[in-house]
């Protein structure tokens, strides 16, 4: 007896997935691609979508950012999504899916040494600071090392800052050790003895090398899209980092808005008189054009017929504090400090995702962190996180596919660690739920507790009212630092009162450190807007 046609079908249709499955060629279309945009020194309310809905000022609304805006209406938005206080400890979590306590890579520092860093650079300082890794374990695998055995090639273009060679990591294609400089365009192009131009020469095409890079990704995408080969693109771009760069004509739009010229007038500047360094037009228009970059990316991914099976992920390196957002009248800093804090001014980033399965206009309100992109890259791609061995992260992958988190993923502990001093003093973090305790090496008799559900702005130390949480939580911290032997800060012997008193960052040490009871809110977060006081701890 002969089969039927369906039946024949049917037998055909399983030798074809039996013979395919050997090649992995059914594998390989069947795999979605991954693209993660990475922006550099962006604050959690630095682009146009809001972060918040109920928050005016968790948007930047002179700057326009269409693109930004298609991505959070097709995709899902995170409310609470964290990094780390500086971009290339940030970096270091994304690739290994670790936090920086456990991969050891906390700060970028110069080349010199440990008896430089500590002997030398912080002499007479309440504490000794730590030294840091100075590259990514050769033994920790990376995403690229985790993708590759489920049938992906991965590139790297733009900023690594990571020092090592991406290549070492399995980036097929990358673009070697590149730091900050590269994209610091108008000041690489000096000669010796020349000084950064106070304008924007008529002539620039390529800030930050925006253009450059895309054009490299895109030309990336385009070849694996048409080997049919599934691809992790990192676009890291070099904006928004200060030394801020911008077309001319997209700098001239945004120096003609109001507010813009409202600021030039009570600066006593004019368009034609003020410095680039002083300029909110050119930090407004290397953010446009940075979207523009953006949408030509989604574009082609449109273009190749492969967006619907491609997650698009737009997230940003570490928290930052842009002065832009106080050309809105009333509208005022939602976070506590900035960059190189712990404070959720310097951890706290924006954070969109798009793709398969991902439910469009949506809000993710979990706590999420940037060493869970490795375990749910391996998911996406066909992979088990939990073959994943010694990664502090967790695969987002179910809940943006629609599954609700629990209690153990909405209570579970997100760690930071920044033993360090630079501008800072060197302290640690553990952020549970609405709850956040800090801890300050050089005082460590000052219990630091906040309720972030009730108090983004960390303005009112609530460890006095609620000393059993603090003290859990900081036991848990403690407990975490120890398991992952990470480097803690340990008492000067010779500390100099004098000689700390006369640091050139002691004023913004003792302004953003720690507190009891109610800190003071500084200038640029005084003015709150009444419809999110509540929230922003008054």
């Amino acid at each position: 007896m002969k089969p039927c046609r369906a039946g024949r079908s049917s037998l055909l249709f399983f030798f074809v997935l039996t013979a395919i499955g050997r090649t992995g060629v059914l594998a390989a279309e069947a795999k979605p691609n991954i693209v993660l945009f990475y922006v550099d020194d962006w604050a959690w309310n630095g682009s146009p979508v809001a972060m918040d809905d109920g928050m005016p000022n968790s948007r930047m609304p002179v700057l326009q950012m269409p693109n930004v805006e298609r991505l959070a209406r097709e995709g899902t938005r995170f409310r609470n999504a964290y990094a780390s206080p500086q971009c290339s400890p940030a970096r270091v979590c994304i690739q290994t899916g670790q936090s920086n306590a456990r991969s050891g890579f906390t700060v970028f520092m110069n080349d010199k040494g440990q008896e430089y860093y500590d002997a030398k650079s912080y002499k007479g300082f309440p504490v000794v600071p730590c030294v840091s890794d100075m590259t990514i374990d050769p033994d920790t695998v990376t995403i690229p090392e985790a993708l590759k055995p489920l049938g992906y090639v991965s590139a790297h273009i733009g900023k690594w800052h990571m020092r090592g060679d991406p290549g070492d990591e399995g980036y097929v294609l990358h673009d070697g050790d590149t730091t900050n400089n590269p994209g610091n365009t108008l000041r690489a192009g000096l000669k010796e003895g020349e000084r950064k131009p106070k304008r924007l020469p008529r002539d620039f095409s390529d800030p930050k090398l925006m253009f450059s890079v895309t054009e490299k990704a895109v030309g990336f995408i385009e070849k694996q899209a048409k080997a049919e080969q599934p691809f992790y693109v990192q676009i890291s771009h070099y904006a928004m980092h200060a030394g801020s760069e911008c077309l001319p004509a997209t700098r001239e739009k945004y120096a003609k808005h109001p507010l813009v010229q409202a600021y030039y007038e009570a600066h006593g500047k004019t368009a034609e008189t003020v410095n680039i360094g002083d300029d909110p037009a050119v930090w407004l228009g290397m953010g446009e054009d940075l979207d523009g970059r953006i949408g030509v990316v989604l574009d082609r991914l449109d273009e190749l017929g492969i967006a619907d099976n491609t997650y698009v992920v737009l997230v940003s390196g570490n928290g930052y504090r842009h002065h832009e957002l106080e050309l809105t009248p009333g509208l005022t800093q939602p976070h506590h400090a900035s960059k190189w804090w712990v404070w959720q001014g310097g951890i706290r980033v924006p954070m969109i995702v798009r793709g398969p399965g991902v439910e469009a206009g949506s809000v993710f309100e979990g706590n999420v962190v940037n060493y869970d992109f490795l375990p749910t890259f391996v998911e996406w791609a066909g992979g088990d996180p939990r073959t994943l061995k010694e990664i502090d992260g967790v695969s987002l992958a179910p809940y943006l596919a629609g599954k609700q988190p629990d209690d153990a993923f909405l209570e579970r502990r997100l760690y930071f660690h920044y033993p360090h001093y630079r501008t800072t003093m060197p302290h640690s973090a553990v952020v549970s739920g609405s709850h956040k305790v800090l801890h300050f090496y050089e005082r460590p008799d000052v219990p630091i507790l906040f309720d972030l559900a009730k108090d983004q702005g960390e303005v009112h130390n609530l460890a006095g009212q609620h000393p059993e949480r603090h003290a859990k939580l900081l036991g848990e911290l403690t407990a975490y630092l120890k398991k992952v032997d990470a480097r803690i800060p340990k008492p000067n012997p010779d500390y100099d009162p004098a000689v700390y008193r006369q640091a050139k960052e002691f004023e913004k040490r003792v302004q953003w450190g720690p507190f009891t009871g109610s800190r003071p809110l500084a200038e640029d977060e005084k003015r709150r807007p009444t419809d999110a006081s509540d929230e922003l701890g008054e």
